[in-house]
């Protein structure tokens, strides 16, 4: 028998493939699994089964009946990619500033553009990002959350924060008119909160808005309008936050079940947050060896954001790529891969793979680091730990049931295509091992599939 009787053959999708990518792989040699059939449960848009194909499965393909097959082989199949650092409201700078995005472009501009941008990234095979702040739109990004995963816009799962935390007087758009202001008409690039009671409410008052992610920022440049009689103390990165606050936030979001993350360039804000719990850290240009040894030691996952620097910030470059080839010799530091996506093009998203590669991480890595790696990162504090197994199980059982319903977007495991696993999957064409930044390509992703629905096939759009 094919498929069980519990899952009736309309109730599912068969995808008979020639070579996957297994991100669990543990010899180099065998990241790649030959000839297998996913069955995925539509209802629930889940993985059910993934076994060896059968001569059944290629006589589906003349006379399939009820059953929907996909044909991918002589593709490489993959998890769907997952960009952990994006914003989709900002697009990039070469073409308006950060300042004037945040401050002349309204609202509905900006989401109209987010929309745009989501499209783009769902179809060069990103299936799953991480935003990380609205920069001065607010709490817009719940709304394109909401239309994505309603369907009325065609984009990936969508996790993000509303509006980073920042302290008074640093991040955020600036007026020669009211320098000591910490907007612009109204307009903030931020949530300002100082002393440990108020960094409390601003992660409250974000987590219950709705956010998936608290973002801080542990340091930024704060004396910037130094920058005219003192370059150098303009652009200095300084803490931003005291000890106890940053203490206080992340022990309010992890309380509240919510997982947190941290810009931090320099590194004695990368030891702190990472000895106090921080999730992720986001940067790191400044990270000395012992700040990469403290975040291996704390599980804490790095996303270095490699296309930011490389295409804007040509002094700080240098700086981390030495970070980032030294982070690859410290064992057990997890990493991440997220752009900064809105520096460059939505859609380009494979720019940061790409750099990953070139700067020292071998492609099965990359590709690791491009599922997996930020899979387990963007996913909620439930799929950490024992209770991993235990909702793994539950989810297995309703992708066998044959009465599956579609699962909320950002509910999901993901990274990998095993049972239990939501169905984002994509298809490359080329030879990742021979050439991989051209088989990365948006024009090389050739399927994509989120939650069972296909939304490119054959290389052409499908929403």
């Amino acid at each position: 028998m094919l498929i069980p009787t519990s899952l009736s053959r309309s109730a599912t999708m068969l995808i008979l493939t020639s070579k996957v990518f297994d991100p669990e792989f543990t010899e180099p040699g065998a990241c790649f699994l030959k000839d297998q059939t996913i069955v995925v449960d539509k209802g629930s848009g889940l993985v059910a089964y993934v076994r060896s194909t059968t001569n059944d499965d290629l006589a589906l393909l003349a006379n399939h009946g009820e059953e929907e097959v996909l044909d991918l082989r002589g593709l490489t199949v993959l998890p769907g990619f997952i960009d952990a650092h994006v914003h989709f409201f900002l697009h990039p700078m070469h073409t308006i500033t950060w300042n004037d995005q945040v401050t002349k472009q309204s609202v509905p501009e900006r989401v109209v553009r987010a929309v745009t941008h989501a499209k783009a990234t769902i179809l060069a095979g990103f299936t799953t990002v991480r935003d990380l702040g609205t920069e001065g739109a607010e709490d817009a990004d719940l709304a394109v959350r909401k239309t994505i995963a309603l369907g009325l816009i065609p984009g990936p799962r969508y996790f993000c924060v509303t509006r980073a935390i920042v302290s008074t007087g640093s991040y955020g758009p600036r007026s020669e008119r009211n320098p000591s202001k910490n907007d612009v008409d109204g307009a903030t690039g931020a949530d300002a909160a100082d002393g440990p009671d108020e960094c409390r409410k601003a992660v409250r008052r974000q987590i219950g808005a709705g956010a998936d992610w608290i973002k801080i920022y542990a340091d930024n440049t704060f004396r910037f309008h130094l920058g005219p009689v003192d370059p150098v103390k303009g652009e200095m990165n300084l803490p931003l936050f005291a000890e106890d606050e940053v203490s206080m936030m992340i022990q309010t979001a992890h309380s509240l079940g919510v997982k947190i993350t941290a810009h931090a360039s320099m590194a004695q804000s990368i030891k702190m947050t990472s000895r106090l719990g921080i999730d992720s850290v986001e940067h790191g240009p400044e990270v000395d060896q012992a700040g990469l040894e403290a975040m291996a030691a704390a599980g804490v996952t790095w996303v270095p954001t490699l296309s930011a620097f490389y295409l804007t910030s040509p002094a700080r470059w240098p700086k981390l790529q030495a970070a980032f080839t030294a982070g690859l010799k410290i064992p057990g530091l997890k990493i991440a891969a997220g752009g900064d996506t809105g520096v460059m093009a939505h859609g380009e998203n494979a720019l940061e793979l790409q750099l990953m590669y070139e700067n020292g991480m071998p492609w099965r890595d990359v590709l690791r680091a491009a599922t997996l790696v930020s899979g387990e990162l963007v996913v909620g504090i439930e799929y950490s730990g024992a209770a991993k197994a235990e909702k793994l199980k539950e989810l297995v059982g309703i992708a066998r049931s044959g009465k599956g319903k579609k699962l909320g977007d950002n509910a999901l495991p993901l990274g990998l295509l095993k049972p239990g696993y939501a169905a984002d999957i994509i298809a490359l064409q080329g030879d990742l091992e021979g050439d991989f930044v051209k088989a990365i390509q948006p024009e090389s992703v050739r399927f994509v599939m989120k939650g069972g629905k296909v939304f490119k096939e054959d290389g052409e759009a499908k929403c």
